[in-house]
């Protein structure tokens, strides 16, 4: 993948972080604050704990830091899976984002 390719889509992910977040505000009592720096959103939760969500561009990464740990993703072409192959982006930030929030958080690509 070239680092124009990489961009495309890790920028279009970012901005799906940021509408799914908007979108459970919109529909759930749960407050998702997001909050997005160049390369990075950072996603706040009413117990002030966050998710971190930041691009690694020279390794074509998507890097998650969560109360459960860091996490790497690489896009194979249709989706981003964790670099040590244990899961996909979307689904492990809904449960990531949900065991934070208190409550089941939807995010899909």
């Amino acid at each position: 993948m070239t680092d124009l390719e990489y961009l495309d889509h890790a920028e279009a992910l970012l901005a799906r972080v940021e509408a799914c977040c908007d979108s459970i505000n919109e529909k759930t009592d749960a407050d998702v604050d997001n909050q997005r720096v160049g390369g990075m959103v950072t996603l706040t939760f009413a117990d002030r704990t966050q998710i971190i969500i930041n691009l690694q561009k020279p390794l074509q990464e998507v890097w998650m830091a969560a109360r459960a740990g860091g996490f790497h993703y690489k896009f194979n072409g249709q989706e981003w899976r964790d670099s040590k192959g244990t899961g996909e982006f979307w689904s492990d930030l809904a449960r990531y984002a949900s065991q934070q929030a208190g409550e089941p958080l939807a995010f899909s690509s």
